[in-house]
Parts: C-alpha cells; sequence; structure tokens
C-alpha cells in the first residue's frame, strides 16, 4: 500500500515539474501572431499545392502579411480570393497587374527544322536530361508539351510545334515556368502586349542558319523606343514592362518580326516624353 502511495506522489510531483517547466518555456519562446495570417489563412484553398512559389498555404499566409507576397499570390484562388485577402490586408487586389504566362519562342515546325524523328517519351524534362534536342535551335521549345501537362486550367497548347498560352484561361500559377527545361516560359503582365518571341543568345548569322524567327540582335528595336523600354541583352533584346507603352514601334522596325505587336493604345501613348523630344 505505501509503495502504491509513494508512487503515486513520485508521478504526481513529477508531472507538476514537467508542466510547470512546459508553461515556463511555452511563455519564455512565445513568438506572437498577427490575427491576420489566421485570416488569410482562412480564405486560401488549402491545396498546399506550391504553385504560388511558397512550401503551402501557411507559408503563403505568412509571406502575404508579411508584405513579401502580393494578396492575390494565390493562383488558384484568383480574383474572388485576392479580393477576400485584400480586404483583410487593406489592400485594392484590383489595382494590381494582374500577370499571365508568355513562351519566348516563335519557332515552328517551319522556321526551325527538325533534327529528325523523335521517339521516346512526350516529355521535354525526360528528353533534355537524355541530351536530346528535337530542333536546330538550342534555345527553342522542344514541343513535346510538359508545360501543357503540368497546367491545371489548360491554357497551354501545342501549335505546330510551339507551346501557346491562351491568356483567358492562364491563372499565372508557374508551373509551366518551372517546368519548361530551357527556360523558355515567363510570367508577364496581361497589358502589356510588346513581347521578344525569343531565346536565342547566339550572334544574328548563327541564329538564321537555326532559325528564320529567331531574334538577330540588331538592335532596331531599342532605337526606336523613346522610353528606354527595350534593350540588349547580350544579343538579345528584352522588354522592360515598367516602361513599355506599347507604341508599337519596336515590332514594327524589327526585320525577323520576333516582337509581338500591342493592341491598339491612345495616341498619347505612342508620343515621345519630353525628356527624349529635347534629346
Amino acid at each position: 500500500m505505501n509503495t502504491i502511495l509513494i508512487t503515486t506522489i513520485v508521478i504526481t510531483v513529477i508531472g507538476i515539474i514537467v508542466g510547470a517547466g512546459l508553461v515556463f518555456t511555452g511563455k519564455k519562446f512565445f513568438v506572437p501572431v498577427d490575427e491576420r495570417e489566421a485570416a488569410v489563412r482562412e480564405c486560401l484553398p488549402g491545396n498546399n499545392c506550391g504553385a504560388c512559389g511558397y512550401a503551402g498555404c501557411d507559408a503563403m499566409a505568412a509571406a502575404i502579411v508579411s508584405g513579401e507576397a502580393p494578396v492575390n499570390g494565390c493562383p488558384v484562388g484568383g480574383a474572388p480570393v485576392a479580393a477576400k485577402i485584400g480586404g483583410i490586408m487593406g489592400t485594392d487586389a484590383e489595382a494590381l497587374e494582374r500577370k499571365v504566362a508568355f513562351v519566348r519562342c516563335k519557332g515552328t515546325c517551319e522556321a526551325c527544322r527538325q533534327q529528325g524523328n523523335y521517339v521516346g517519351i512526350n516529355d521535354c524534362r525526360s528528353a533534355a536530361l537524355a541530351g536530346i534536342n528535337l530542333k536546330d535551335c538550342d534555345y527553342g521549345c522542344m514541343g513535346l508539351g510538359s508545360c501543357v501537362t503540368v497546367c491545371p486550367q489548360h491554357a497551354i497548347r501545342l501549335v505546330d510545334g510551339v507551346a501557346v498560352v491562351n491568356p483567358n484561361l492562364c491563372v499565372a500559377c508557374g508551373l509551366c515556368v518551372k517546368t519548361c527545361p530551357k527556360g523558355l516560359i515567363e510570367l508577364v503582365p496581361e497589358s502589356k502586349h510588346v513581347r521578344v518571341q525569343c531565346m536565342n543568345r547566339d550572334k544574328g548569322p548563327l541564329v538564321k542558319k537555326v532559325c528564320s524567327a529567331g531574334c538577330i540582335g540588331c538592335s532596331l528595336c531599342t532605337r526606336q523606343c523613346a522610353f528606354d523600354a527595350i534593350h540588349m541583352d547580350g544579343s538579345l533584346a528584352k522588354v522592360t514592362y515598367e516602361n513599355c507603352t506599347q507604341c508599337g514601334k519596336c515590332a514594327e522596325k524589327c526585320p525577323a518580326h520576333v516582337i509581338t505587336l500591342p493592341c491598339p493604345v491612345p495616341a498619347a501613348a505612342a508620343e515621345k516624353p519630353e525628356e527624349a523630344t529635347e534629346a
């Protein structure tokens, strides 16, 4: 009887000590959590897909509250979720620029010759890992559709050997960007239609040798732009979307026709800024 009583007392004392230790530790190392984080987490769909670029919805909620990620950073939730989160964060989600995926390649079957008949797994990543290139251009779209497969919105399809994005269906989840082994896909502002549709970094003669639709690095486009919106990245033209007014002059002068034309814009957008006029 005494043994049982002593054992009970010892266990009780140990429990009290351990409990007190846990309470002390909890208070000592307590990390305050912003209440908005839990509210934002409730708005997120809970897929934990990682399409936003974070480990899961919990990490995404923390990033939004800290200001690291935008309120419309969840591609799965789209505009409805962004609006709810914007209300919590006091931000107008509609004021943020919507982005869409864009494939920087114009090397269709007609423009870029196939090296042979490919027989194997219809996956760009597998072919790239095996050291196989299906076209003469080492930089172009392989046309096996890895991006098509991963797109949850079915916004990408293969057209004449090149991946093409339907901007009306794209939610800018970025899965295609991560999947493309050539790094051809990027997320661009939806309203900016002037885009360079090439990634070949070779010199002009070498580009024309492998693809009739490639950027030849002539820099004519940069000389047409009065807004400092297009520059040469080595021998490849690149658009700075923040500066672009969609005047379309670069596209009109491009001899390779590798720059996409913009939608109609107000005449004022095509006028030169005062600084450029004075220069």
